[in-house]
């Protein structure tokens, strides 16, 4: 199972990400959640303290590591670099276990403009499509609004895009963004889940402006995970509500790759 969670910024992506990968590893899964969101929150939601966080560097900043694997160096930068790096050894060496599921951080690239073709993208690209391609883990990737290191060959290895979104036009637009992005990739289908939900008004909303055969399922308002975050907790150790919600969400997206 290979899942990619996107969506704007706040709307709870990386709590279901969370959720989801803890309902994986609870049936006894190799999971492994890959952080690929600029702003890295993935591990405080599957449990991990901040301290044991702190200890972490994103693959994106391990400079020695990227040059070693690339072979950039500063006297070649922008120049010549390996475009297909050995990355096969990274989720072992560097990925940290907790609650049954391994967390590889994997952070981003840091450019003033889009099309970055540097030694970090390259290098985040190939572990991406590494952890993707040919693998038995269940695979979660909390990733930002776009789809920039998917590349054709390993987005159509993916079982699920899964666009989180809340009742909002702006959260739509980018559901609707992502399904175009999608489309290019040759991605046959975008799914939604529905977060933040509050009344029926909400749900109605939603159902108005998502095809019924993308909607996997409502997830809705709930102060406990408010409190988790709070506490710098996993919401599946805080909101039992809130886990059987994505349960039913999970049994939907098993069904699908069935």
């Amino acid at each position: 199972m290979k899942i990619a969670v996107t969506g704007k910024g706040g709307v709870g992506k990386t709590t279901f990400s969370a959720v989801l990968a803890r309902l994986y590893a609870e049936e006894g899964r190799n999971v492994l959640a890959a952080d690929v969101d600029p702003d890295a929150n993935l591990g405080l939601a599957l449990g991990f303290t901040e301290d044991e966080l702190s200890e972490i560097t994103p693959i994106s900043k391990m400079r020695e590591l990227i040059n070693e694997r690339t072979g950039a160096s500063e006297d070649n930068m922008g120049k010549f670099f390996r475009l297909n790096p050995r990355v096969d050894d990274i989720p072992a060496q560097y990925a940290k276990a907790k609650n049954g599921v391994r967390l590889l951080i994997l952070g981003t690239v840091e450019t003033g403009g889009t099309g970055c073709v540097c030694p970090e993208h390259v290098m985040l690209k190939a572990i991406i499509s590494n952890l993707i391609i040919g693998k038995e883990d269940v695979v979660i990737m909390d990733m930002e609004a776009g789809l920039e290191h998917l590349g054709r060959g390993t987005a159509g290895c993916m079982d699920n895009f899964i666009v989180v979104v809340e009742p909002g036009a702006r959260s739509i637009q980018t559901y609707r963004n992502v399904k175009k992005l999608a489309s290019d990739l040759f991605v046959p289908s975008v799914r939604v889940v529905a977060n933040k939900i509050r009344n029926p008004d909400d749900e109605k909303f939603i159902m108005e402006n998502v095809p019924e055969e993308d909607f996997l399922g409502f997830i809705h308002y709930n102060a406990e995970i408010a409190d988790a975050d709070r506490q710098g907790k996993s919401p599946y150790d805080i909101s039992p509500s809130a886990v059987e919600e994505i349960r039913v969400i999970k049994r939907k997206i098993d069904l699908s790759v069935k």
